[in-house]
């Protein structure tokens, strides 16, 4: 299994520079996602690890060797693209067969190794089968079991979900880490879907504007974020402008803009700090006392409700409740919430403010 490490990779087209100094190391058999908003330089960055794309600057290593000038045929790579791409004119075995067949493979051997990753994906009854009567999620499974045909270590995954209904993409997303994990391969995975980065990854690179952000566990980056754009990006949060009123106890006590009083289990901030705080909206809730509000939207989301109230200085606040508690609510209703201090996180203030620290471009 290789490893892939890059080292200040670098991509400029002309003035614009899509990629900036990328230093990133995947270990062997991990599942990394790179993750971002449309035009963060993602697609730019697994293109020059697959070698379709020559890198400005820095260097690709795959398995400990460099791969400068190495051809893309030659870095032993199974790549699956966005727009699915298959020979219309070959059945789907003969599709899946391609690499074993490009290899000079015995046709028992091209024949065993297709119905063996087409069995994976389970496609065996669709075998003699051409794209074009194939629906997008098969059509997708084909692509990918022609990938791991190739006999490869290391997969590439470039935004391979997205031309999928959404029923589709969410069992083809955990067929993707399964297979990945079962055959013990290096995964590297391009999607804009926070929610599929989520829940395939081993670890996220989170990019924007062609830098990495930050990158750490799924867990890591939507639990402890260490910036406002992670925060925003990666799930859903409250972000709410205050002051640092009290330390104490290992507790801050930030008077909110509207006068609320939120305590956060947090101490690297000092008395007088503009802060932000980010809260998910899962640990906001409905109390006797604290964020003053009104009930301006409520949001039918299946077993919950999403719940959107307005503070008196006009800052919207999100939170939810279950399905069944929603009588209990209703628009203009106003109420006190509260904040959970062991989930919120503090941030300084910034000093372009909280728009530009999370614009996506």
């Amino acid at each position: 299994m290789p490893e892939v490490r890059l080292v200040g990779l670098r991509k400029e087209y002309g003035s614009v520079i899509a990629v900036n100094q990328v230093y990133l190391t995947v270990e062997d058999g991990e599942y990394v996602t790179i993750l971002g908003p449309s035009g963060c330089g993602k697609t730019t960055l697994i293109r020059m690890i697959a070698g379709i794309i020559e890198p400005s600057d820095g260097k690709v290593f795959i398995g400990g060797k460099e791969m400068t000038g190495v051809p893309v045929e030659d870095r032993d790579i199974g790549y699956v693209f966005q727009n699915i791409a298959l020979f219309p004119h070959l059945s789907v075995q003969n599709n899946v067969s391609y690499g074993p067949r490009a290899k000079d493979l015995s046709p028992d051997m091209q024949n065993e190794i297709s119905r063996k990753y087409l069995g994976m994906v389970k496609l065996l009854d669709k075998m003699g089968m051409f794209p074009s009567e194939l629906c997008g999620g098969e059509q997708q499974k084909t692509s990918l079991a022609r990938a791991l045909a190739s006999g490869s270590k290391l997969l590439l995954l470039d935004e391979p979900l997205s031309a999928l209904d959404s029923r589709v993409r969410v069992d083809l997303r955990y067929e993707l880490r399964r297979l990945s994990k079962e055959l013990g391969i290096t995964t590297i995975h391009v999607t804009h879907d926070q929610e599929e980065a989520q829940s395939v990854s081993d670890r996220i690179v989170l990019m924007r504007a062609g830098t990495v952000v930050e990158t750490g566990t799924p867990e890591e980056l939507y639990a402890r974020p260490r910036n406002l754009f992670s925060a925003n990006f990666i799930g859903e949060t409250n972000l709410l402008e205050g002051w640092i009123r009290e330390v104490k106890d290992g507790m801050s006590l930030v008077e909110l803009r509207n006068g609320g009083l939120v305590k956060v289990a947090q101490t690297d901030m000092k008395v007088g700090d503009a802060t932000v705080i980010s809260v998910r909206p899962e640990f906001v809730f409905v109390a006797p006392e604290g964020i003053k509000a009104k009930v301006t939207n409520i949001t039918f989301m299946g077993t919950y409700l999403h719940i959107t109230a307005c503070t008196e200085n006009e800052e919207e606040v999100g939170f939810d409740v279950a399905s069944l508690d929603g009588n209990l609510l209703t628009i203009g209703k106003e109420l006190y919430l509260a904040v959970n201090p062991k989930t919120a996180v503090l941030y300084p203030k910034p000093e372009n403010g909280i728009e530009e620290a999370i614009r996506l471009e």
